[in-house]
This record gives structure tokens, C-alpha cells and sequence, in this order.
């Protein structure tokens, strides 16, 4: 007799979908704050945790912190705020978190406060209040890390820390002297967001110029030649991705006229993010500002010679303890001249453990600083609003950032995102939905104003 064979199909209960645990966080300050931000989100996803989108979702919250002046220290104090209020469950990082006392005199309940840099301790601190449930097979990350970008652009970050000492900064006693990574390192992760499809790297650090005088410009091989650890070197390099490089904080050393070659070349962006902070001498002392005896007015009409659409931005301080109306006159007269295409301005604030406290110079009423910057920025509306409508009828290539109804917004060459203008394209409703988002597109330019420009889809 034959065995009886059961032909009922057989039932296997699913198992139950795993619930990953979820970190909501929050990255405020600049773009060397959002890297950090980046490689603790990549870190935590590859170990099976999720991004919470609200607070409401997440199971705690991390906020990385900004401390560089006064109204940041205020903006991380109140985001830490509310995300105790939302959430009840927080752990502090970044540069605020180098003054640990200010967080706890304000926000004593906060579970974990870090400093800057401190990414093992971000993440062990994860894992202690809020363990990981981690499944190598389903737990996957893309190369490039998790993005807090767009697709098609970001940002690398070439090294940590600045040898400097400027006296209204206290970024060094935060995140210590440079410290630049290797050649090699940096190179392979900016190739790997160029597989990734990414169009635009923005080079960041505190001191790009400066990067691998740490190192002694030690080389290390990539691409099958060794390539030295040194400014002019790494962007070289980087020119050969064939995409966007956008060099930015870099300091206006001599060795800097060598990468304007490179911008002559079309290998980098003809575009410099220099923070010249003042053009007084006496207040370049006084800021104890790296290269303030340097011509730099001699030097930006060499680089124009040499790469005529090379965009320059630049930052400044107005109302430094001891600026005077003829200091504040002389960087008036510089702007006129320098005749920079992107400027920001702020009015000098007191940075607790600033050296700039102990100086023994009249402090200026922020009435004055106030009024000093309205001018400035004036000025500084003007010279961009005549450089952009020279522009105009010229035909460029941009990089588109979004596509909505009736109209594409991109960025040209001489453009940052979130810092710069942009560029408005208009037209046929239809062609413009053909465009894609993080696509390179050519455009002519039919109009201007202070900050940015409109332009058609080239024929």
C-alpha cells in the first residue's frame, strides 16, 4: 500500500515585518556641520536604523548643534528646545556641544551632549538608548552614504579643524588645528558620488587652501598615478571627474593663482569662496586675519586676467571693536574696486571665549554696525545687480535644481546652492517638463536683477 501524500498546499505564516528603530535628527550651521551630520546618518542606517520625518515618529532625536556666533548658540539652544518638547528624547552633537555647561544650564534633561567631531560617541549614544535591530541583508546603504543634498550634488569635506587664530573666531578650541584627510580617501569618495550620479561637488573645510600641510603633502596613489596631498594637486584631481568642483573657504594664499589655471582650463568652476572678513589693515590686525598684508586687489584683477568669468564670493564684519567711519570707509572703497560678484555681512557679535573679547578697542553701537551693514549690502546689491545684467543675451550652461509648473530653477557656474542667486528658466510649459532635475542644460540669458537671473532654453 502506498503511503497517503498530503497534496494541500502548504501554509507558511509571513513573519512579522521588523520595526526599525527611527532617530529623528536635526543638522543646523554650515556645510561642514551638514558632512558630519551625513556620516552619522550613513552610519546609523547601515546599522538598521530608520530617519524619522517627524518627531512626532521618531523614537529619539539627535540635533547637531552650531556655535560659531551668538544667534547660532541661540537658534541650537531653542531646536534643542523643541525637540525635548516634541520628542522628550535627545542627544546632543556639534560645535555647541564644545560648551556642554551652556546646554545643560538651559536643557539639563538632554539624554547625551557631544562636541564636534565626535562621531563614535554620536553613535554609541544611539545605540545606549535606543539599541539597534540590525539585519546585514536588508540593512543597505548606497555607496555614496545617506545625503541630506539633492541627488545630483554635494558636498566633501577635505579635512577638520584650522591652524589659525582668528580672534572673533573659536572654531579651533572646538574642533582643534587641521587635520586633513588622506589623498587617497578623499578622492575615492568624491569618485564614488560621481558614479552615484552626483553632477556638483562643493569642496568644504574650515581652511581648503591649506589642506595637507598636515600631512607634509604626503601622496597616495588613484588612478594609477600618486597624487600629493596639496591644494592645487586635490583639485586637479578632482578636475578629472568631469563634473562640477566648486572650491570653497579658501584662504588667498600665493599658491591659490595656480588653481585659477585650473579654472581657465574649464577643470574646476571658475568660482572662489574667499572670506576676506575686512580690506582695513589696522582691523585685519586687529582680527588677527592669515595673509592681511597680501594685495588682494592686485591679486583678483590677475585671477579675472587669467579666467575673466571667475565668480568670487566672499563674507564680512562690520562693528569689530575699534572700527572706525574712516575703517568702514576704507572697505567701502575696496568693495568698489574689488567689485565682488557674491558678498554676505554681518554685524560683529561677541563669541563667548572669543579673543576678540579681551581687546582694548571702543566697542561699536550695534545701532552703527547695523547701519554700517545696510550700506555695505547697498553697495554690494549694486556691483552684483551691474555683473549680472552683463550677462544678459549671453548663452550658459546651468544646473537645474527644480522643475514646477511653467518654470525651471538652476544655478549657473557662478552660483552656490542655498547661498547664491539662481536662475530662472521660462517658457513652453511643456519643454521645461522635460528638463530633469539635476541635469546640466543650456540656456540664454534674457534678464536680470540684484541677485539673479531669467533666462530660455537655448535653440
Amino acid at each position: 500500500m502506498k503511503a497517503a501524500v498530503d497534496k494541500s498546499p502548504v501554509v507558511r505564516k509571513r513573519p512579522a515585518a521588523r520595526k526599525s528603530p527611527k532617530v529623528g535628527f536635526v543638522s543646523l550651521g554650515c556645510p561642514k556641520a551638514l558632512v558630519d551630520s551625513e556620516r552619522i546618518l550613513t552610519r546609523l542606517r547601515a546599522e538598521g536604523y530608520e530617519v524619522a520625518a517627524s518627531y512626532a515618529k521618531a523614537d529619539l532625536v539627535v540635533v547637531n548643534t552650531c556655535g560659531f556666533i551668538e544667534s547660532a548658540v541661540a537658534e541650537s539652544l531653542d531646536a534643542i528646545g523643541e525637540a525635548l518638547a516634541e520628542n522628550g528624547k535627545v542627544i546632543v552633537t556639534g560645535c555647541l556641544g564644545a560648551q556642554p555647561q551652556r546646554i545643560l544650564d538651559r536643557h539639563p534633561q538632554v539624554l547625551k551632549i557631544t562636541g564636534p567631531q565626535r562621531y563614535e560617541e554620536v553613535v554609541a549614544s544611539v545605540h545606549e538608548h535606543l539599541p539597534p535591530k540590525h539585519e546585514p541583508f536588508i540593512d543597505l546603504v548606497p555607496a555614496q552614504g545617506i545625503k541630506l543634498t539633492p541627488r545630483h550634488y554635494s558636498y566633501l569635506k577635505i579635512s577638520e579643524g584650522c591652524n589659525h587664530r582668528c580672534s572673533f573666531c573659536i572654531i579651533p578650541s572646538m574642533r582643534g588645528d587641521l587635520k586633513s584627510r588622506p589623498i587617497g580617501e578623499v578622492l575615492r569618495e568624491a569618485e564614488q558620488l560621481a558614479r552615484a550620479g552626483v553632477k556638483e561637488i562643493l569642496v568644504i573645510s574650515q581652511d581648503t587652501s591649506a589642506y595637507g600641510v598636515d600631512l607634509k603633502y604626503a601622496a597616495q596613489p588613484w588612478r594609477g598615478a600618486e597624487r600629493r596631498a596639496r591644494f592645487y594637486d586635490l583639485a586637479a584631481a578632482l578636475g578629472e571627474l568631469g563634473i562640477w568642483i566648486r572650491l570653497h573657504y579658501v584662504y588667498p594664499y600665493p599658491h591659490v593663482d595656480r588653481v585659477i589655471e585650473l579654472m581657465a582650463d574649464g577643470r574646476v568652476l571658475p568660482y572662489l569662496d574667499i572670506p576676506f572678513q575686512h580690506a582695513s589693515a589696522r582691523i585685519l590686525k586687529l582680527m588677527k586675519r592669515p595673509a592681511a598684508s597680501e594685495n588682494t586687489l592686485a591679486r583678483i584683477a590677475a585671477w579675472r586676467r587669467i579666467a575673466p568669468d571667475i565668480a568670487i564670493r566672499s563674507t564680512f564684519i562690520v562693528g569689530f571693536p575699534g572700527e572706525t567711519d574712516r575703517d568702514f570707509e576704507e572697505l567701502l572703497d575696496w568693495l568698489r574696486e574689488a567689485q565682488l560678484d557674491r558678498v554676505g555681512c554681518f554685524e560683529y557679535s561677541p563669541v563667548e571665549g572669543a579673543a576678540a573679547n579681551l581687546l582694548e578697542e571702543t566697542p561699536v553701537p550695534a545701532e552703527i554696525a547695523a547701519e554700517r551693514r545696510g550700506r555695505f549690502m547697498e553697495l554690494a546689491a549694486e556691483i552684483s545687480a551691474r555683473r549680472l545684467a552683463a550677462k544678459v543675451g549671453r548663452t550658459m550652461e546651468v544646473l537645474v535644481d527644480q522643475v514646477t509648473d511653467g518654470v525651471a530653477v538652476a544655478r549657473s557656474a557662478s552660483d552656490a546652492p542655498e547661498i547664491d542667486g539662481t536662475v530662472r528658466i521660462l517658457g513652453d510649459a511643456r519643454a521645461l517638463k522635460r528638463i530633469a532635475v539635476g541635469s546640466l542644460t543650456k540656456v540664454r540669458i534674457t534678464a536680470s536683477g540684484p541677485y539673479d537671473l531669467e533666462a530660455r532654453l537655448a535653440d
